[in-house]
């Protein structure tokens, strides 16, 4: 059998033996953890108190139950690493409470549909772990670079959802909101959201301050989940061994994913095609830097309409980044960028894996089209966060460049 590795036997030892060292790194031990995180979050139920406890701060703001999916969207993204948890917990947790008020399908689905998303981009991502690996970027700086960019986002949806619920007050009408006493709303937070905080620090904090690899702060991470599930008296045999369970399966279904991004790319390097396209984009065009970085984007943003995560990490990760170096970007600049692309993904039909799930979760009556519909707002500000980190790089690099 020819093979393009050397040929015949030795080729195919050669390939055997570069999927195993690229799968016997020490670096993927965070994924499995945040993974793991995620699972347990999920199955011990705790995320309806914090959004409970976020619910009480609001408020009679304008579209209140949007801004609740926005804020919620952040606080689970810290304590889950998941796009598909995320998703689910907000569609089941508020999408009921949302029609039951009045809210119509833009107003009821977009806010979740675009804040679930924001799990791919706050820490702890286990997409960034594979990312970093694949592409060659720090994972260290790559979780601390994607804070601010996905805090970004979350605030152009909280800014779209007050303008249009101010300009348009039938899509989410008001109600009254029972008054609730400050020390109430103190107590409620300490317990239930101030935990989400401490879970950032012990992930996120702790390589910031340098005290600790992504490794350990993952460690660390999953020893607060557990403690915190065990606070709340949610964590016992069944929910453990489920989620640990759960964990395992997702993590071996991204394993495979790896090998067989590590097979492409040997196959990349083999045959030229890499640098022949690197030298082609980066020598022979006469495109300015910034519009082969914009060009890639779209094609990414392309590839996210009709291929998962892990499939466009496995064929884009490799080729494009060495490009994006060799033009003189940052590569964790280029990695967030890389990220908001895979976020987007999640929403752009006909694959998008969040508007499934959305539908998956809605009340009967939810079509397709209604999900589709709700997501396109959001859509449109994550294009807008990603041109305001092209022309502000500091967006996702002052984090990584003030880290010890």
């Amino acid at each position: 059998m020819p093979c393009c590795c050397g040929g015949g036997g030795n080729g195919l030892r050669i390939l055997g033996l570069s999927i195993y060292e690229s799968l016997n790194q020490f670096a993927w031990l965070p994924m499995c953890l945040f993974i793991l995180m995620g699972t347990l979050l999920f199955h011990s139920g705790e995320a309806p108190l914090m959004i409970e406890a976020l619910d009480k701060w609001l408020g009679r703001l304008p579209g209140r139950l949007g801004l609740l999916a926005v804020a919620a969207g952040v606080l689970l993204s810290v304590l889950t690493g998941s796009t598909t948890a995320s998703t689910a917990i907000l569609g089941k947790s508020l999408v009921p409470q949302l029609e039951r008020r009045g809210y119509k399908k833009s107003m009821s689905l977009g806010p979740i549909l675009g804040s679930g998303g924001l799990a791919m981009m706050i820490p702890p991502s286990s997409i960034t772990i594979v990312l970093g690996i694949i592409a060659n970027i720090s994972i260290s700086s790559l979780l601390v670079a994607s804070i601010i960019p996905g805090l970004l986002m979350a605030f152009l949806f909280a800014g779209y959802i007050i303008i249009r619920c101010k300009l348009q007050p039938s899509l989410a009408p008001s109600y009254d909101v029972p008054p609730y006493p400050l020390p109430e709303k103190i107590i409620s937070t300490v317990k239930y959201v101030f935990p989400a905080g401490i879970i950032l620090f012990l992930v996120v904090g702790i390589i910031f301050i340098g005290v600790a690899t992504p490794s350990e702060a993952a460690a660390t991470g999953t020893i607060g989940v557990f403690v915190l599930a065990a606070c709340y008296k949610k964590l016992n045999w069944k929910v453990a061994k489920t989620s640990i369970r759960e964990a395992v399966e997702i993590s071996v279904m991204i394993l495979v994913i790896v090998s067989s991004a590590q097979v492409f790319s040997q196959l990349l390097a083999y045959t030229g095609v890499s640098g022949e396209l690197n030298r082609f984009l980066t020598v022979d065009t006469s495109l300015p830097p910034i519009a082969i970085i914009i060009f890639m984007q779209a094609v990414l943003i392309l590839m996210g309409m009709f291929m998962p995560s892990g499939a466009i990490i496995m064929i884009a990760a490799p080729l494009f980044t060495p490009i994006a170096v060799s033009l003189g970007y940052n590569p964790v600049w280029f990695g967030a960028l890389f990220l908001l692309n895979l976020e987007m993904g999640t929403l752009t039909p006909p694959y998008g894996v969040g508007l499934f799930v959305m539908k998956s979760v809605a009340p009967p009556g939810t079509t397709m089209k209604d999900c589709i519909t709700a997501s396109l707002p959001f859509l449109y500000l994550d294009v807008v966060a990603m041109a305001l980190i092209m022309i502000f790089p500091a967006i996702a690099l002052w984090l990584p460049g003030v880290m010890r």
